[in-house]
């Protein structure tokens, strides 16, 4: 099973999708890490990817997810796959389910602001929320909850028959 903790810039992916890592034994990759040069400097920029942009790396997200899926391995992958169509290209990997950490914008925009060294500034705040699609099928959790609240409710929510 390959977990993707998804939703807007700022909502705790890697935060949450790192406990949910050490909480399960899966093995945790952040998304950011795959981005090509040239997309992490646009985004440093204040300029949105767009879909051109992200294709590629959807489809490396989903080649290397995949190959953990098919060897039997479970992940947990923290990737913002804001749009249904980024989602349809990360679940060719196999069994992928999707966790939304879902925040109002006052929250988000705070957090971003907020974070120190990161490449995603608090400008593309906006341009997130835009491009959100919110998932008909996700496990929805609240971002103002503990992380390990988070973390609980997800584990729960993955159990089969739930």
């Amino acid at each position: 099973m390959i977990v993707v903790v998804m939703g807007v810039c700022g909502c705790g992916k890697t935060t949450v999708g790192e406990a949910l890592a050490a909480a399960t034994g899966w093995p945790f990759f952040d998304a950011d890490g795959f981005h090509p040069p040239a997309n992490v400097a646009k985004m440093a920029a204040g300029i949105p990817l767009t879909d051109l942009d992200r294709a590629p790396w959807l489809d490396r997200l989903a080649a290397e997810m995949g190959a953990i899926e098919r060897a039997g391995g479970s992940a947990v992958l923290a990737c913002s796959a804001l749009k249904a169509a980024y989602r349809d290209r990360l679940a060719i990997a196999g069994d992928v389910r999707f966790v939304h950490l879902k925040g109002d914008r006052a929250t988000i925009a705070s957090r971003v602001a907020a974070r120190t060294g990161h490449y995603m500034p608090a400008a593309l705040v906006d341009s997130q929320f835009a491009a959100l699609e919110p998932p008909a099928d996700a496990i929805d959790i609240d971002v103002v909850l503990p992380v390990a609240e988070q973390v609980a409710a997800i584990r729960r929510r993955l159990q089969p028959g739930r």
